[in-house]
């Protein structure tokens, strides 16, 4: 390195990276590059990606000097300020990665729903109303409002001119005599 670029100003060393001076942009690097880590990794808790992130900003200062205007502001406050700004992206970058990530492995899940437990999911509800059908009519009705209806106890009494009391009991006595029958299916389920 040229020991008069050590003494040279930062905004002299950016003419000199403008006619591609290597070693101005080692200079600068060596100026700035820790604080520059320093705030990326902040941000981002991740040194690699701290790290990518510098070279990055290194990076735009070599292909594009131009960008700093010394009469805004120190060429430290620059690149600061452009860190900041792509560990920013960086970090919406990664969520954004995250979050698809996560989708896709629910829709990956969801697609892992086969055939089969469609088909299993079908006849469950196939003896379901087959079970739903075998019962009193009082209990039928009662059960049709309240499950399949989303009616309270107590719509369900009204709807039907009935005590809230022999509604319960009517559901109650229904579902037991729905589970009596459709405990095997269920059984064959939990056996997986």
């Amino acid at each position: 390195m040229r020991t008069d670029l050590q003494g040279a100003s930062d905004a002299n060393l950016v003419m000199a990276i403008a006619r591609y001076h290597e070693d101005a942009l080692a200079e600068v690097y060596r100026r700035h590059a820790g604080a520059l880590f320093g705030l990326a990794k902040r941000v981002l808790w991740d040194a690699a990606l701290a790290e990518e992130v510098v070279q990055e900003v290194f990076l735009r200062l070599w292909s594009s000097p131009e960008r700093f205007d010394p009469d805004r502001g120190s060429l430290r406050s620059f690149l600061l300020a452009q860190t900041h700004g792509r560990a920013v992206d960086q970090l919406r970058s990664e969520s954004s990665r995250r979050q698809r990530e996560a989708r896709d492995a629910s829709t990956a899940a969801t697609a892992g729903y086969d055939l089969e437990h469609e088909v299993f999911d079908l006849a469950v509800a196939e003896h379901v109303r087959d079970a739903l059908v075998e019962l009193p009519e009082g209990q039928r009705r009662a059960i049709e409002l309240a499950y399949f209806g989303g009616h309270s106890y107590r719509e369900v009494a009204t709807m039907l001119g009935e005590p809230e009391g022999t509604v319960k009991s009517r559901i109650r006595a229904g579902l037991g005599k729905m589970h009596a029958q459709l405990a095997p299916v269920l059984g064959a389920r939990g056996d997986e």
